[in-house]
């Protein structure tokens, strides 16, 4: 694409010099003036990406202004909560259309929840510093699960596993299993992996975390004793990685460089980098997959992507370009249900419903 662009550059310097020496003919000035400016605008629909055929995503100002880090559902699907930081949490009983503030009473510490997960009626929250909040009745009443202080990191990330089970990561690796409650918890890996920007675990009970500085990334198979760490591809920082559908990896680095995995145990295997937008200089966030070939990817400044075939095509959903928000997380709870989460209490929606172009 670069050479693209940098030959257009060099044929329209050359023609203009032709034109101010009168090497064309006058009456064929505005002839190349023309085949000019169309062959640049061929050019640049090529970097710039096209809008999506339909809209699916409603845009919902939350009441509140702080940033949303995870979104869970009990088991009827209506009753939903937030989570974010200033100690936010929001309720809603319609399936995510209405949220309203919920307090609890939590004494004068200000945290920052990071993660929130449910299994049928019973959830886990946890939150910074130190917090854990475990319910039985699908949010009606929390309780308050005791730490220990000497928890390696700060509680980053929650998994509803079952009754009375979860699991919990921290921000430096550690990771914890309860089977009753929170009363006790096992350790399942003999050291952590030191700070990590962000962590994610896939429905096999698989992780993979990225190095707070994104120098390199590190994964954890269930049964292994450490995680594995692993260099990253190019000179690019790394900015955010997942699991596709099929176990394999996906990564994010910064520019807005993408590559996806081709093996599911090894993961130090990948396709070429793509930039799904050659010309856009804000960064990629998140990505998540809504079926096995369709994904959407956010970003900053309210830029929200998709492609229908697995990463080789890409489209943009120009309808909520103008949010004044960085979208930082994107995650689908089923193929017709997914949330973007911004900043500043900004939240996408999607269902079938509003899936009008």
């Amino acid at each position: 694409m670069q050479t693209v662009l940098k030959f257009w550059v060099v044929f329209w310097e050359g023609a203009m010099d032709s034109v101010k020496n009168g090497a064309i003919a006058k009456g064929l000035k505005k002839c190349v003036l023309l085949l000019i400016v169309a062959v640049m605008a061929t050019s640049c629909a090529q970097i710039f990406l096209a809008e999506t055929e339909t809209h699916p995503w409603e845009v919902i100002a939350l009441p509140t202004e702080a940033s949303i880090s995870d979104v869970a559902f009990a088991s009827d699907g209506q009753h939903g909560w937030l989570v974010g930081s200033r100690t936010t949490l929001l309720e809603s009983t319609d399936a995510g259309k209405t949220w309203e503030p919920r307090t609890l009473e939590l004494g004068e510490q200000r945290y920052t929840f990071t993660s929130i997960d449910f299994n049928g009626e019973e959830g886990w929250l946890v939150g910074q510093p130190g917090i854990m909040l475990h319910t039985t009745d699908g949010g009606t009443s929390w309780s308050n699960i005791p730490l220990d202080p000497q928890l390696p990191g700060q509680p980053l990330l929650i998994t509803a596993l079952g009754q009375n089970s979860a699991e919990l990561a921290t921000d430096i690796g550690a990771i914890y299993q309860t089977a009753d409650a929170g009363q006790h918890w096992k350790g399942l890996v003999q050291s952590a992996v030191g700070v990590v920007r962000n962590m994610t675990r896939n429905d096999e009970g698989k992780y993979v975390a990225v190095s707070s500085r994104g120098n390199f990334y590190s994964t954890w198979l269930p049964g292994q004793d450490a995680w594995q760490p692993h260099n990253r591809e190019n000179s690019k920082r790394l900015q955010n990685m997942g699991f596709t559908q099929d176990g394999s990896l996906w990564l994010i680095a910064r520019g807005g460089q993408m590559q996806f995995g081709t093996e599911k145990v090894n993961y130090e295997d990948w396709t070429e980098p793509v930039n799904p937008e050659f010309a856009s200089s804000w960064g990629l966030l998140d990505m998540a997959y809504r079926t096995p070939e369709e994904l959407w990817v956010t970003g900053g400044s309210g830029n929200l992507l998709m492609s229908p075939d697995g990463g080789q095509t890409w489209m943009k959903d120009k309808a909520v370009e103008n949010v004044p928000t960085n979208f930082y997380r994107v995650k689908f709870l089923a193929p017709n249900r997914g949330y973007v989460l911004g900043q500043r209490g900004y939240l996408l929606r999607y269902e079938k419903e509003f899936q009008a172009a």
